[in-house]
């Protein structure tokens, strides 16, 4: 976890300095109408695609706040990463995990979204770059076939609609994500006085030991202990 108590990560890259401001916007896709004898009546439909915006601060030289999983990496290593998000044309994760400063875990934000812009910002003076980012919800769609039967039997009519998917990510595990778990829970996180097998179990991560052996502790969804598993035992759930 930050040390400022957030972590955003874009595509399993984690930002060395988290924004100041986030701002996610849910659009609305509502209309009314004015019937003769009811009035003004609002028609409730599906909202559009939710729009992210933040500024983030991409620094040349590593400082005492920001965070580094892998190392230092200059300012051309996250850039470059932007880049790729925009050119692919490939939907990614957008995770933001909260933390208070005691470890606390507060809620998560955890959507599919595709890099729209990003706009860069150099002062004099001051070789750190500063990034605007606009990023918006990506909804998974597809087709599927169905085969209607006539009254002979015969089938006579496929048709097809829309389907949403449920996927895991490799995004890294984080306090308060969901996880689906296959694995043996542990008494503690050096692996000793194992437990119970767990097969695609969805469950939470309420404590991180990234010094153990089995780093990850794992919750029920409403927070019954479970224990602590591998870091190869997790999948973090994106959908």
């Amino acid at each position: 976890m930050s040390k400022n108590g957030y972590d955003f990560y874009l595509d399993k890259c984690l930002l060395p300095i988290p924004p100041q401001k986030l701002q996610i916007k849910i659009n609305n896709a509502n209309s009314t109408l004015t019937l003769i004898n009811e009035g003004e009546i609002n028609l409730l439909k599906t909202a559009k695609l939710t729009d992210i915006e933040f500024d983030c601060e991409i620094p040349q030289v590593k400082y005492p706040f920001s965070s580094y999983p892998d190392g230092f990496k200059p300012a051309e290593y996250f850039l470059e990463h932007f880049e790729k998000l925009k050119t692919e044309k490939k939907p990614f994760q957008f995770i933001v995990a909260r933390s208070m400063p005691m470890g606390k875990a507060l809620f998560s934000t955890n959507i599919k979204v595709t890099m729209e812009s990003y706009t860069l910002t150099e002062k004099a003076g001051n070789f750190d770059v500063t990034v605007k980012i606009k990023l918006k919800q990506y909804r998974d769609f597809g087709t599927k076939t169905a085969k209607i039967k006539s009254e002979n039997g015969k089938n006579n009519l496929s048709a097809q609609k829309g389907r949403a998917a449920s996927t895991v990510s490799e995004v890294p595990p984080f306090i308060g994500c969901d996880v689906i778990v296959n694995g043996r829970l542990h008494g503690n996180s050096y692996g000793e006085a194992p437990g119970q097998m767990r097969t695609n179990y969805r469950g939470k991560i309420n404590f991180i030991n990234p010094d153990g052996s089995h780093p990850y502790h794992i919750i029920t969804p409403d927070g019954l202990w479970q224990g602590w598993v591998t870091a190869e035992s997790v999948k973090v759930v994106t959908v």
